[in-house]
């Protein structure tokens, strides 16, 4: 697939904007697979393509929270197993979806993502004691998370942090630093699935690749200078446009 100039600009910006947003407040996910639709990429090169440039986000991150010993290898490594297994099955399965239904289904997602992407920080998810067993974590609820990102990908990282806080009663920042490695798990097994069935796009995902880098490394320098509510709003206002002019371009035609 060729892109003209100006639509590889489009999308190491949209990356960019994703990555900056992405650090300060997570959600990155809602602006980069729009813009890949946008774009023009059939839908499943779209979450393809995007499983490449976000597993840079989500390796970069993990190399660091192991090399500083934030997160230990003996404690996350059946974990991340788990959603590897469980993101393989998602990705497979979504490959024998109707092309015209995913271009459907996945702006509904979307959608559906992004209003609890606004309301999550209103939830009391909190709790004083597990609800549920380590190995019912494990063998259901990782897998479960790990088959979402396979299809879809948006707000997974958000899911494994709740899920550590609400049902392991893990601290917010164990479960968000215990919840990057396995993104990045689940990242990777369903980009090994997107690669073997040909539906990652290279140049545009190279050209999203640098403009995540971008992204992120400005993010980090102004990490907990902007309020995060608002970029909440922002990310959601930004798929919302995006998506709009996707459905536009449909009916259009």
């Amino acid at each position: 697939m060729e892109f003209a100039l100006e639509t590889l600009l489009f999308l190491f910006f949209a990356a960019a904007i994703a990555g900056f947003l992405d650090t300060l407040a997570g959600g990155g996910g809602l602006i980069t697979v729009p813009a890949l639709v946008v774009a023009g990429v059939p839908p499943l090169a779209a979450l393809g393509t995007n499983k490449l440039q976000s597993s840079i986000g989500s390796g970069t991150a993990s190399f660091l929270l192991f090399k500083r010993k934030k997160i230990l290898w003996p404690e996350i490594k059946a974990l991340m197993l788990m959603a590897f297994i469980g993101s393989i099955i998602g990705s497979v399965l979504v490959q024998f979806i109707n092309t015209r239904a995913l271009g459907f289904i996945i702006p509904l997602v979307l959608i559906i993502i992004a209003a609890y992407f606004i309301a999550a920080p209103y939830l009391n998810l909190e709790t004083d004691k597990p609800r549920i067993s380590d190995s019912t974590y494990k063998n259901i609820v990782v897998p479960v998370i790990g088959a979402y990102d396979g299809m879809f990908g948006p707000g997974t990282g958000s899911f494994l942090a709740v899920s550590g806080v609400s049902l392991r009663a893990l601290e917010l920042i164990k479960a968000t630093a215990t919840a990057k490695p396995l993104n990045f798990a689940t990242n990777i097994a369903s980009l090994l699935v997107f690669v073997a069935a040909g539906k990652v796009i290279w140049i545009a995902g190279a050209a999203m690749m640098i403009g995540q880098m971008l992204g992120a490394w400005l993010g980090s320098h102004y990490l907990f200078k902007v309020n995060p509510k608002i970029l909440r709003i922002l990310i959601v206002t930004m798929c919302l446009i995006m998506l709009g002019q996707y459905w536009y371009k449909q009916f259009a035609s």
